[in-house]
């Protein structure tokens, strides 16, 4: 048998089936298309992240989440800031999708606020003050532990959209100290600590996690200090956003013991926001990558302290809240990240749709039913015409006879799978009948 006639008499007709369950089909693809649309399962390709300013901790965070985005073929864009406030600023005007921002920066709008939600809390940020060792030499023990102290001296409190003016400001005045009386200059941190170790400035003031490279090299400079607040714990009661802290001893150095012992510290909690509008297979990936870059044991908190969602000044992502809870989704577990992402923002879709087309999809086998036995159904009636022909006129009964040669030629051509070929030899069966009383009725 060749293989077309082989293809012909298989059981079920292929052209049929797909003309049978076309509109069907055709109704679920534009379901699909429809849900893809309003879904939009895969996230953009470009994320940008407002950091902080240069040599800064927020650059450095922002390098790794960009590394580790761009596994997933995400890249992100790094937007350089003065710091919180500004960054905070970039969010509320869409210019940011995702932001580094310190606890207590600028003051809250709740209408403001409303198109921003938190990825939880990174780590805590304490507020550094270096100085000169000469420049306290009048003070008791030649060391500073209150603000109060700074009246005298030359003090850089930060850049202006930074962090640490705001914050200063706030400090300032619960020590009642006027600003005005106040030798503060708001240099940007990379010429302010040059003007500090050249001697320009007494004392220098940012908010940075410790990872910053300027902490790092500032606490094993000779001749600098750092300032141990010893009324961390009543800066705390004061203002909600501050936690009190304690930097170890020999923790930045154990071989040089640095620092020489244990200073307090106050410290605000930086958090990744975002915009609400912001891709939630992006939101997800940002809270993956939080997991793994700030879990670890660090100098002011012990692995896996970080991070959280509790106490969130912002409210928190569902996207977020799910992966601080639950770890890595399952399907990305073992499916790559763009087929597990489309898999889990569909699958509810899919139910839907699934749940339309299941009683639809009943009228299928019918259809294709009926267009297989039309195919043998429609020449009953020319056999019909030619019987009753033959009943009102015998003596035709040769042209009869002709023309059901000339139908069984017809009926012999068509091909119906083999489920249905019953119902073709039945066709011929009657042909031949309705032939044989021709026959007897010319004899």
């Amino acid at each position: 048998m060749k293989p077309v006639k082989l293809l012909r008499n298989t059981l079920l007709s292929l052209r049929d089936l797909l003309i049978s369950a076309g509109p069907v089909a055709l109704l679920a693809v534009g379901l699909l298309v429809a849900a893809y649309w309003w879904l939009d399962p895969n996230p953009p390709k470009k994320v940008t992240l407002a950091t902080g300013p240069a040599q800064g901790a927020y650059e450095e965070f922002g390098k790794r989440y960009q590394k580790a985005l761009k596994a997933y073929g995400i890249e992100v864009v790094l937007v350089p800031s003065e710091g919180s406030p500004v960054n905070l600023r970039l969010l509320r005007a869409g210019k940011a999708d995702v932001g580094f921002v310190q606890g207590g920066s600028g003051e809250r709008n709740a209408n403001e606020e409303s198109g921003i939600v938190s990825l939880g809390s990174l780590f805590v940020e304490p507020l550094w003050l270096f100085y000169r060792a000469d420049a306290a030499k009048k003070a008791p023990g030649g060391a500073l532990t209150s603000l109060t102290q700074l009246q005298d001296l030359r003090v850089n409190i930060g850049a202006r959209g930074s962090g640490s003016p705001f914050l200063m400001r706030r400090l300032f005045e619960a020590n009642k100290m006027d600003r005005e009386q106040l030798k503060l200059t708001r240099l940007e941190q990379t010429p302010a600590t040059v003007g500090f170790l050249g001697g320009e400035i007494d004392a220098l003031v940012f908010a940075s996690a410790p990872e910053s490279l300027m902490v790092q090299m500032l606490l094993q400079t000779p001749g600098v200090r750092l300032m141990d607040f010893s009324q961390s714990e009543a800066y705390s009661r004061r203002f909600p956003f501050l936690t009190p802290v304690v930097l170890p001893r020999g923790v930045a150095d154990l071989s040089g013991d640095l620092p020489p012992q244990d200073v307090r510290l106050v410290a605000t909690t930086t958090a990744l926001l975002a915009r609400e509008g912001t891709h939630p297979a992006l939101l997800q990936l940002f809270s993956q990558a939080a997991r793994d870059i700030h879990s670890p044991a660090g100098w002011f908190n012990r692995a896996g302290s970080f991070p959280n969602i509790e106490h969130s000044e912002y409210p928190i992502s569902r996207e977020a809240e799910r992966v601080m809870r639950s770890g890595q989704p399952f399907l990305q577990r073992w499916l790559p990240f763009w087929l597990a992402n489309l898999v889990e923002r569909m699958w509810l879709a899919l139910g839907i749709i699934l749940a339309v087309l299941l009683p639809l999809s009943r009228i299928v086998p019918p259809l294709y039913q009926f267009r297989i036995r039309s195919r043998v159904f429609r020449w009953y009636g020319q056999l019909r015409e030619i019987e009753n022909r033959l009943h009102a006129q015998p003596a035709q009964a040769g042209d009869v006879t002709r023309e059901l040669d000339a139908l069984e030629e017809k009926v012999g051509r068509i091909s119906v799978p083999l489920a249905y070929a019953d119902e073709l030899y039945a066709l011929r069966n009657n042909i031949d009948a309705v032939r044989r009383r021709a026959l007897h009725g010319a004899a």
